[in-house]
């Protein structure tokens, strides 16, 4: 590897975010200047980012000069208290306070706007966290989404089953009982979720307006009005539920809709039709949008 791993831990309220810190070797002759901030989608944790070997988009970003920091979600991951210990969460918290506190720690440590990377949910948590105030947009240089929907329109037998019936159902049931979703332990994902997140993205999932259910804070309405930094879409081919092509175009319009669009698929010169998942773990990645996206983070440095 070519950058050191290390992780700290930031407080906020009663509760503390864990956070995997990737830094280039020879950070003063490399490093560029937009530091980078990634959040991970539901039913998983940073992870999903970087691995103790090397790999990932994370790893791949500070090999290359970039210092990188991997958020875990409150409850998920390293953060404490996980949601298996009682900690419960909505996603309006997430967005007006968990994501802002994060934008603005990495802005202060080092004076230099952020690159924002999300993945999946995680990408709508942050549109939305930016949607809220103009003064946080303006501390990010570009939100980078990748598999990134709010609502599913797909109609299919895999969506009936994995979202009409486990995660609309069966998860929230299951949370109920025991007071959060245990998705790891049902190998239904990477980490778990609290009840109050669950029941939240469940009516943006099926469809209800891009309106917050806490305080009915208008997202829609906010987000077409924000003046963006550079917003980029990446959307894979054989996503066929969870970040859909079509659903990430249907989120675009209704949050950014100037946003840059990228579909990883063979047939627009990638090297592979990715998934929800290969569109970051994928070995070819490092040899594909990986090095797309670096090239743009390079010269977005550049010229401010």
């Amino acid at each position: 590897m070519q950058h050191t791993q290390s992780s700290f831990y930031f407080a906020i309220n009663d509760y503390t975010l864990h956070i995997t810190k990737l830094t280039p070797n020879n950070l003063s002759q490399n490093a560029h200047a937009q530091p980078v901030l990634m959040l991970h989608g539901a039913i998983e944790n940073s992870r999903i980012f970087f691995s103790k070997s090397g790999k990932g988009l994370g790893c791949y970003l500070a090999d290359n000069g970039f210092v990188v920091y991997c958020a875990d979600f409150a409850g998920r991951g390293l953060s404490k208290p996980h949601v298996s210990m009682g900690f419960n969460q909505s996603q309006q918290q997430m967005i007006a306070s968990d994501i802002p506190a994060l934008i603005n720690e990495i802005y202060q440590r080092h004076q230099q706007k952020v690159v924002l990377i999300s993945h999946s949910w995680g990408g709508v948590l942050a549109c939305a966290s930016l949607a809220r105030a103009q003064s946080l947009a303006d501390k990010v240089a570009i939100k980078v989404c990748f598999g990134t929907k709010r609502s599913i329109s797909v109609k299919s037998i895999e969506k009936f089953f994995k979202i009409n019936f486990v995660w609309n159902n069966l998860a929230v049931f299951i949370a109920k009982g025991i007071g959060y979703f245990p998705a790891r332990k049902l190998r239904l994902g990477s980490d778990d979720e609290p009840l109050d997140f669950l029941q939240n993205t469940v009516k943006w999932i099926n469809g209800a307006p891009y309106t917050d259910v806490t305080d009915n804070f208008e997202y829609k309405k906010a987000s077409l009005q924000l003046n963006w930094p550079t917003v980029w879409h990446f959307a894979a081919t054989n996503d066929r539920l969870l970040g859909h092509p079509n659903d990430v175009k249907a989120f675009i319009s209704e949050s950014a809709p100037h946003a840059r669009y990228t579909l990883l698929d063979k047939a627009e010169g990638f090297l592979q039709d990715y998934d929800h998942i290969s569109m970051l773990t994928h070995p070819s990645c490092v040899s594909d949008h990986f090095v797309l996206l670096k090239d743009e983070l390079i010269k977005l440095g550049v010229k401010q």
